[in-house]
């Protein structure tokens, strides 16, 4: 682990970084999957939503 020393011999840890990237962009196929995703999300809150304003009504 990288530490340094100070006058007094205090020590002073740093945490390691980590390597830094470029992200890369979602290939057509994985915007297909996010695009499913998406709609499968939303069709799950409206349907959870329509049962729960049926119930209560």
């Amino acid at each position: 682990m990288p530490y340094t020393t100070e006058e007094g011999g205090r020590l002073n840890n740093f945490a390691q970084e980590p390597k830094v990237y470029q992200a890369e962009a979602p290939d057509q196929k994985q915007q297909m999957n996010y695009l499913i995703l998406g709609v499968l999300g939303v069709v799950l809150v409206g349907s959870l939503m329509f049962v729960a304003f049926s119930v209560s009504a």
